[in-house]
């Protein structure tokens, strides 16, 4: 049996979509090469990365979870503050003589 060839473009939109986060089995039901080939194919794209590409694509990956962590206090803090500028107007509400 003579295994069927996939062009450039195709391999490189499924390593696109495993650096997104798809799983190799994931695509390999939607798409026709098993998850061992895709595997292969990432393996061989970041082998062939250059060191400066990995070290750019780590720090992103750094700075989104920053970025995340950094939203999600911002948040938390914006609901603090509501809570607290609630509580300081029921306050003076109590103790006022009007």
């Amino acid at each position: 049996m003579r295994r069927k060839r996939y062009t450039e473009a195709f391999k490189k939109q499924l390593i696109a979509l495993v650096a997104q986060g798809r799983t190799p089995e994931q695509l390999s039901r939607e798409y026709e090469p098993t998850a061992q080939t895709i595997r292969n194919w990432v393996t061989e794209a970041q082998r062939l990365q250059p060191a400066s590409e990995i070290e750019k694509d780590r720090r992103i990956r750094e700075l989104e979870a920053e970025n995340a962590r950094l939203r999600e206090e911002r948040e938390i803090l914006g609901k603090a503050a509501a809570w607290f500028a609630m509580e300081t107007t029921s306050n003076r509400k109590k103790g006022s003589n009007l």
